[in-house]
């Protein structure tokens, strides 16, 4: 009898031993960051390269490999994807897809930026990569190329897996290359409900109703990660990507994200925009690559101009008033006005061809004021967003420019007047 008590203390001290573990295992480890988009200013950081589970953050790199599949001719929004035995299987949150029938890549893109649908991303694995495995690794390895160090990916959902990590600064810079490199694209992170089979499916992601501003991007969780946030806001032309790991719950998260764009947008608003941003010399290791205009008509540039307003390129953050934000500068500022070495920025990207695309399209929206100019693509190095490029029309005389700025903006181009001084030129 003394024997069976004591194996039964023993027991049930392994099974409160293993709770413990459970729950330690459980307690997800906070972290957060706010970024400024265009100039990779960190406004806050905590714990910011604290490698932490992502859970359905996860589904952004799905998606970015989707865009640079549709980008590259690999898939159609239209083309049929059939669901396997395994990706019926995976656990909810799903759509609920049965063997054998098929989703469109539109339907998918929309399940996985509103419903967060593992099943859905299981799918769209196998149909790129043959294997869901597969697919984690060429994830990762793209999420290396975009400077996510401390990134690894083990599926294409999120769902629990020991090796599957990633930080707050890893995912700011991952949501800033979506916007860049596949802005025609990104405003499916903006939707906020979708209909699949007769049943509307709403978004998780609550921000983009109640926070003004908020146009993109996921959430995420799992019970090892607590609450992920990762979120996008423009106001007064200023854009902010924010980040949060392991909220206690989705609306305490929410509030917390709240409290830390406020933050954000009222430190940017406190910096005034007395000087536009200077433009950082051109990096050693890679030259300033200048491109006439007649060999730029050439290239075969996709042009953002002809895109539908909703698919244009994301503005990328100036300061308020763009144009006017030279004049902000005063009187007091002496500057050569008659020397055709102004400039116009008409974008920051993370990658050389959208930067060039770009600028082509600028040439044609404003070929009058922008006669002469030259197209210049400058690279920058950030270390909160990675290496981002400049798209900039130089050779241009003040009045030039201004009316250049003028024109773009009208047409829903983001432009910014650059000043010979804030170029070290002088």
């Amino acid at each position: 009898m003394i024997r069976k008590l004591s194996l039964a203390a023993i027991a049930l001290s392994a099974v409160a031993i293993l709770a413990t573990l459970t729950t330690h295992s459980a307690q997800a480890r906070y972290a957060s960051m706010v970024v400024d988009a265009e100039t990779g200013q960190v406004l806050h950081s905590v714990n910011a390269d604290t490698r932490n589970y992502p859970a359905s953050l996860t589904k952004i790199m799905t998606l970015y490999m989707v865009f640079d599949a549709l980008e590259k001719g690999k898939l159609t929004l239209k083309q049929k994807l059939k669901v396997s035995k395994r990706a019926s299987g995976m656990p909810p949150s799903k759509l609920g897809l049965k063997v054998g029938e098929t989703i469109t890549v539109e339907e998918a893109i929309r399940a996985l930026s509103t419903k967060s649908a593992n099943d859905v991303a299981v799918v769209v694995a196998e149909a790129l990569a043959g294997k869901e495995t597969t697919f984690a690794q060429v994830m990762t390895k793209r999420a290396r190329a975009l400077g996510m160090n401390r990134t690894t990916f083990r599926n294409a959902s999120g769902l629990p897996n020991r090796g599957q990590k990633s930080t707050a600064r890893d995912m700011a810079r991952l949501a800033k290359a979506v916007m860049t490199d596949f802005p025609q694209y990104y405003h499916y992170f903006s939707t906020t409900k979708f209909t699949y089979k007769g049943r509307t499916h709403r978004s998780h992601n609550k921000l983009l109703k109640s926070y003004k501003g908020t146009d993109g991007i996921k959430t995420g969780y799992i019970r090892a990660s607590g609450f992920n946030l990762v979120a996008s806001v423009e106001r007064r032309g200023r854009r902010l990507i924010a980040v949060v790991f392991g909220g206690k719950t989705s609306k305490s998260r929410d509030r917390h994200m709240v409290k830390l764009l406020d933050r954000g947008f009222k430190k940017l608003a406190s910096q005034g925009v007395r000087k536009i941003p200077q433009v950082p010399g051109r990096n050693p290791f890679r030259p300033l690559v200048p491109l006439q205009i007649a060999e730029a008509e050439k290239a075969p540039v996709e042009t953002a101009a002809a895109q539908p307003a909703r698919n244009r390129a994301i503005k990328p953050v100036m300061p308020s008033s763009q144009v006017a934000a030279a004049d902000a500068l005063g009187s007091s500022v002496e500057v050569e006005s008659l020397t055709n070495d102004w400039t116009v920025q008409v974008g920051a990207f993370s990658r050389f061809r959208a930067a060039h695309s770009s600028a082509q399209s600028a040439l044609k929206v404003a070929p009058t004021p922008l006669q002469g100019a030259k197209v210049a693509i400058r690279r920058i190095d950030s270390v909160s967003l990675g290496t981002l490029y400049r798209s900039q029309l130089t050779g241009l005389y003040e009045k030039q420019a201004r009316e250049a700025c003028e024109t773009l903006i009208s047409a829903d181009f983001s432009c910014v007047v650059v000043q010979p001084e804030a170029q070290g030129s002088r």
